[in-house]
């Protein structure tokens, strides 16, 4: 029996208007799951941006996707590919042009975020490219990936 009815459960009260939404930072991060598949799409079928994008955005439900943050990845990865390919090149110990297409992809996006996007912290970035390429890349890809990223993340890390 309960003796305080205070703690007892009302099916009449309002549940926050937040309740069972995704927070900011998991929206973000299938922006990155998706827009990691588009920038393999890009490289590997060379369609335009714009194609793509509409693609991903009729083939995939994006209620739970910050779908700006997928667009700026998306179009910002291209518009400053060969800074990022600059900024990679002397973190890896093969040629660019040797490295597995979605391994790429990842570095690319991950790069672009170490640029372009100081509000978004190196380890969190760094975190979020070694799941990506766990998700897509290769079986130990993600320890490349961790490699690489750890190597040019002091590179541009800002101090607090």
């Amino acid at each position: 029996m309960i003796s305080d009815e205070s703690d007892r459960f009302n099916p009449r009260d309002p549940k926050p208007a937040d309740a069972g939404k995704p927070s900011k930072s998991a929206k973000r991060r299938e922006a990155r799951k998706l827009a990691t598949q588009a920038l393999y799409q890009w490289h590997m079928a060379k369609h335009s941006l714009n194609e793509i994008e509409a693609q991903f955005r009729v083939d995939n439900d994006f209620t739970d996707v910050d779908g700006a943050y997928f667009r700026e990845i998306l179009h910002g990865v291209p518009a400053i590919r060969g800074e990022i390919d600059e900024a990679l090149k002397p973190c890896l110990d093969t040629v660019l042009e040797e490295l597995d297409p979605v391994e790429l992809s990842v570095l690319r996006l991950s790069t672009w975020e170490l640029l372009k996007r100081v509000d978004v912290p190196y380890r969190v970035v760094i975190n979020e490219g070694i799941e990506l390429a766990k998700v897509y890349g290769a079986t130990d890809g993600h320890k490349f990936v961790n490699g690489v990223l750890d190597k040019l993340a002091p590179r541009f890390a800002k101090p607090k």
